[in-house]
Protein backbone atom coordinates (compact mmCIF):
# COMPACT_ATOMS: atom_id res chain seq x y z
CA UNK A 1 0.00 0.00 0.00
CA UNK A 2 1.25 3.14 -0.68
CA UNK A 3 3.08 5.34 1.93
CA UNK A 4 4.07 8.94 2.57
CA UNK A 5 6.58 9.77 5.16
CA UNK A 6 6.01 13.57 6.64
CA UNK A 7 7.50 16.17 8.97
CA UNK A 8 4.53 17.50 11.13
CA UNK A 9 5.67 20.61 13.18
CA UNK A 10 4.79 20.83 16.66
CA UNK A 11 5.05 23.64 19.35
CA UNK A 12 7.66 20.81 20.89
CA UNK A 13 9.94 20.94 17.34
CA UNK A 14 9.32 18.93 13.93
CA UNK A 15 7.95 15.31 14.02
CA UNK A 16 8.44 12.17 11.86
CA UNK A 17 4.96 10.56 11.08
CA UNK A 18 4.08 8.24 7.62
CA UNK A 19 0.41 8.48 6.07
CA UNK A 20 -0.25 4.56 5.04
CA UNK A 21 -3.44 5.03 2.16
CA UNK A 22 -5.03 2.67 0.28
CA UNK A 23 -4.59 2.34 -3.59
CA UNK A 24 -6.67 4.50 -5.24
CA UNK A 25 -7.11 8.42 -5.48
CA UNK A 26 -9.06 8.63 -2.35
CA UNK A 27 -9.94 10.74 -0.56
CA UNK A 28 -10.75 8.12 2.59
CA UNK A 29 -11.35 8.80 6.02
CA UNK A 30 -8.62 9.62 8.52
CA UNK A 31 -7.13 7.72 11.19
CA UNK A 32 -4.48 8.30 13.89
CA UNK A 33 -2.71 5.31 14.98
CA UNK A 34 -0.83 5.38 18.21
CA UNK A 35 2.25 3.27 18.97
CA UNK A 36 2.44 0.79 22.01
CA UNK A 37 6.20 1.52 24.67
CA UNK A 38 8.12 -0.44 21.45
CA UNK A 39 7.22 3.04 19.37
CA UNK A 40 7.78 3.16 15.62
CA UNK A 41 8.76 0.23 14.21
CA UNK A 42 7.85 -2.19 11.45
CA UNK A 43 5.37 -3.73 13.46
CA UNK A 44 2.90 -0.70 13.55
CA UNK A 45 3.82 0.26 9.71
CA UNK A 46 2.29 -3.46 9.45
CA UNK A 47 -0.37 -2.70 11.09
CA UNK A 48 -0.99 0.96 9.49
CA UNK A 49 -0.81 -0.95 6.22
CA UNK A 50 -3.50 -3.12 7.25
CA UNK A 51 -6.05 -0.50 8.51
CA UNK A 52 -5.20 0.86 5.13
CA UNK A 53 -6.83 -1.97 3.27
CA UNK A 54 -9.62 -1.81 5.00
CA UNK A 55 -10.34 2.08 3.64
CA UNK A 56 -8.58 4.54 5.93
CA UNK A 57 -5.68 7.12 5.22
CA UNK A 58 -3.76 6.06 8.26
CA UNK A 59 -1.30 8.59 10.04
CA UNK A 60 1.35 7.01 12.00
CA UNK A 61 3.22 9.79 14.52
CA UNK A 62 6.80 9.46 16.26
CA UNK A 63 5.12 9.63 19.48
CA UNK A 64 9.09 9.84 20.77
CA UNK A 65 9.83 13.29 18.18
CA UNK A 66 11.63 14.65 21.29
CA UNK A 67 14.38 12.11 21.76
CA UNK A 68 15.26 13.00 18.39
CA UNK A 69 16.54 9.95 16.32
CA UNK A 70 16.03 7.24 19.22
CA UNK A 71 17.33 3.75 18.21
CA UNK A 72 14.75 1.12 17.68
CA UNK A 73 13.34 -1.42 20.18
CA UNK A 74 14.06 -4.99 19.87
CA UNK A 75 10.11 -6.49 21.25
CA UNK A 76 11.05 -10.01 21.60
CA UNK A 77 14.30 -9.22 24.12
CA UNK A 78 13.29 -5.67 25.12
CA UNK A 79 11.80 -6.42 28.38
CA UNK A 80 14.49 -8.56 29.70
CA UNK A 81 17.20 -6.56 28.93
CA UNK A 82 17.60 -4.44 31.83
CA UNK A 83 19.11 -1.27 30.02
CA UNK A 84 16.51 -1.31 27.03
CA UNK A 85 13.81 -2.04 29.77
CA UNK A 86 15.09 1.12 31.55
CA UNK A 87 15.62 2.95 28.93
CA UNK A 88 12.22 2.44 27.16
CA UNK A 89 10.28 3.06 30.18
CA UNK A 90 12.20 6.29 30.78
CA UNK A 91 11.05 7.54 27.41
CA UNK A 92 7.02 6.25 28.63
CA UNK A 93 7.78 7.78 31.57
CA UNK A 94 8.36 11.18 29.64
CA UNK A 95 5.43 11.39 27.81
CA UNK A 96 3.62 14.05 30.03
CA UNK A 97 -0.54 14.33 29.28
CA UNK A 98 0.29 18.24 28.16
CA UNK A 99 2.58 16.55 25.23
CA UNK A 100 -0.04 14.25 24.23
CA UNK A 101 -2.81 16.76 24.17
CA UNK A 102 -0.68 19.31 21.87
CA UNK A 103 0.94 16.40 19.57
CA UNK A 104 -2.81 15.22 19.36
CA UNK A 105 -3.63 18.32 18.16
CA UNK A 106 -0.56 18.79 15.38
CA UNK A 107 -1.65 14.90 14.46
CA UNK A 108 -4.81 15.66 13.77
CA UNK A 109 -4.73 18.91 11.91
CA UNK A 110 -2.05 17.47 9.80
CA UNK A 111 -4.01 14.48 8.61
CA UNK A 112 -7.00 16.53 7.97
CA UNK A 113 -5.03 18.93 5.51
CA UNK A 114 -4.08 16.60 3.40
CA UNK A 115 -6.16 15.69 0.37
CA UNK A 116 -6.20 12.00 0.78
CA UNK A 117 -7.81 12.59 4.11
CA UNK A 118 -12.08 13.15 4.02
CA UNK A 119 -12.84 14.87 6.84
CA UNK A 120 -14.05 16.98 9.18
CA UNK A 121 -13.58 14.02 11.80
CA UNK A 122 -11.01 11.21 11.72
CA UNK A 123 -10.85 7.94 14.25
CA UNK A 124 -7.73 7.12 16.70
CA UNK A 125 -7.00 3.76 17.58
CA UNK A 126 -4.09 3.35 20.13
CA UNK A 127 -2.39 0.09 22.17
CA UNK A 128 -0.89 -0.09 25.04
CA UNK A 129 0.10 3.31 26.08
CA UNK A 130 -1.17 4.44 22.86
CA UNK A 131 -5.03 3.47 24.16
CA UNK A 132 -4.39 6.64 26.81
CA UNK A 133 -3.35 8.59 23.91
CA UNK A 134 -6.53 7.81 21.90
CA UNK A 135 -9.27 8.48 24.47
CA UNK A 136 -6.65 11.83 25.31
CA UNK A 137 -7.18 12.87 21.81
CA UNK A 138 -10.57 12.00 21.89
CA UNK A 139 -10.81 14.42 24.73
CA UNK A 140 -8.77 17.28 23.90
CA UNK A 141 -9.94 17.16 19.80
CA UNK A 142 -13.69 16.58 21.33
CA UNK A 143 -14.83 18.66 17.52
CA UNK A 144 -12.68 16.38 15.20
CA UNK A 145 -12.68 12.94 16.62
CA UNK A 146 -15.66 11.15 15.47
CA UNK A 147 -14.33 7.35 16.84
CA UNK A 148 -11.48 6.23 19.38
CA UNK A 149 -10.53 2.75 20.32
CA UNK A 150 -7.67 1.53 22.84
CA UNK A 151 -6.66 -1.81 22.82
CA UNK A 152 -4.81 -3.20 25.46
CA UNK A 153 -4.66 0.21 27.13
CA UNK A 154 -3.02 0.70 30.52
CA UNK A 155 -4.32 3.03 33.62
CA UNK A 156 -7.35 4.11 31.74
CA UNK A 157 -8.71 5.31 35.18
CA UNK A 158 -6.34 5.67 37.84
CA UNK A 159 -6.28 7.82 40.70
CA UNK A 160 -4.17 10.37 38.99
CA UNK A 161 -5.69 13.47 38.55
CA UNK A 162 -4.69 13.35 35.06
CA UNK A 163 -6.47 10.45 34.58
CA UNK A 164 -7.66 10.00 30.92
CA UNK A 165 -11.16 9.04 32.02
CA UNK A 166 -11.72 12.56 33.27
CA UNK A 167 -11.93 13.87 30.33
CA UNK A 168 -15.12 11.36 29.50
CA UNK A 169 -17.05 14.59 29.70
CA UNK A 170 -15.72 16.20 27.09
CA UNK A 171 -15.58 13.22 24.68
CA UNK A 172 -18.14 13.22 21.18
CA UNK A 173 -16.39 10.11 19.65
CA UNK A 174 -17.48 6.49 20.17
CA UNK A 175 -15.48 4.41 22.10
CA UNK A 176 -14.45 1.20 22.04
CA UNK A 177 -11.97 -0.23 24.84
CA UNK A 178 -10.74 -3.80 24.52
CA UNK A 179 -8.62 -5.06 28.02
CA UNK A 180 -6.96 -8.53 28.80
CA UNK A 181 -7.66 -10.42 31.05
CA UNK A 182 -3.74 -10.98 31.88
CA UNK A 183 -3.53 -7.04 32.17
CA UNK A 184 -2.12 -5.73 35.37
CA UNK A 185 -2.33 -2.36 34.18
CA UNK A 186 -5.75 -2.51 33.56
CA UNK A 187 -7.71 -4.12 36.27
CA UNK A 188 -11.62 -4.45 36.81
CA UNK A 189 -11.77 -1.73 39.29
CA UNK A 190 -10.32 0.84 36.85
CA UNK A 191 -12.80 -1.29 33.75
CA UNK A 192 -15.70 -0.37 36.24
CA UNK A 193 -14.51 3.08 36.95
CA UNK A 194 -13.73 4.22 33.09
CA UNK A 195 -17.16 2.30 32.43
CA UNK A 196 -18.86 4.53 34.96
CA UNK A 197 -16.87 7.87 33.77
CA UNK A 198 -18.49 7.26 30.21
CA UNK A 199 -22.11 6.11 30.89
CA UNK A 200 -22.03 8.77 33.77
CA UNK A 201 -21.16 11.23 30.34
CA UNK A 202 -23.37 10.23 28.00
CA UNK A 203 -20.57 8.65 25.60
CA UNK A 204 -21.26 5.94 23.39
CA UNK A 205 -18.92 2.91 24.18
CA UNK A 206 -17.96 -0.53 24.49
CA UNK A 207 -15.58 -1.60 27.16
CA UNK A 208 -15.10 -5.89 26.44
CA UNK A 209 -12.64 -7.89 28.00
CA UNK A 210 -10.82 -10.38 25.76
CA UNK A 211 -9.44 -13.59 26.70
CA UNK A 212 -5.26 -12.48 26.02
CA UNK A 213 -2.47 -11.08 27.31
CA UNK A 214 -1.34 -7.01 27.13
CA UNK A 215 -0.26 -6.80 24.00
CA UNK A 216 -2.43 -9.13 22.16
CA UNK A 217 -2.63 -7.32 19.21
CA UNK A 218 0.88 -6.53 18.08
CA UNK A 219 2.74 -8.84 16.09
CA UNK A 220 5.97 -8.31 17.44
CA UNK A 221 5.51 -8.82 21.11
CA UNK A 222 5.64 -12.15 23.27
CA UNK A 223 2.04 -11.61 24.13
CA UNK A 224 0.55 -11.43 20.46
CA UNK A 225 -2.92 -14.01 19.71
CA UNK A 226 -3.57 -14.41 16.65
CA UNK A 227 -7.23 -14.76 17.26
CA UNK A 228 -7.00 -11.93 19.63
CA UNK A 229 -5.63 -9.59 16.98
CA UNK A 230 -8.16 -10.90 14.39
CA UNK A 231 -11.17 -10.15 16.95
CA UNK A 232 -9.49 -6.34 16.98
CA UNK A 233 -9.63 -5.91 13.58
CA UNK A 234 -13.23 -6.76 13.33
CA UNK A 235 -13.93 -4.22 16.25
CA UNK A 236 -12.15 -1.23 14.79
CA UNK A 237 -13.51 -1.92 11.34
CA UNK A 238 -17.18 -1.63 12.89
CA UNK A 239 -16.28 1.37 14.94
CA UNK A 240 -14.59 3.30 12.03
CA UNK A 241 -17.21 2.13 9.81
CA UNK A 242 -20.10 3.63 11.77
CA UNK A 243 -18.61 6.24 12.94
CA UNK A 244 -16.72 7.86 9.53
Amino acid sequence: MPRTDLTIPTPDGDARASLHTPDGDGPWPGVVLYVDAGGVRKAMHDMAAHLAVLGYAVLLPDVYHRHGDWAPFDMSTVFTDDDERARLMGMVSSLEPRMVAVDAEAWVTALLDRPEVAGPRVGVTGYCMGGVMALRTAGTQPERVAAAASFHGGNLATDDPASVHRLADRIRATVYVAGATDDRSFPEEQRQRLEEALSGAGVGHTVETYPAAHGFAVPDTPAHDDAAEQRHWEALHRLFGGAL
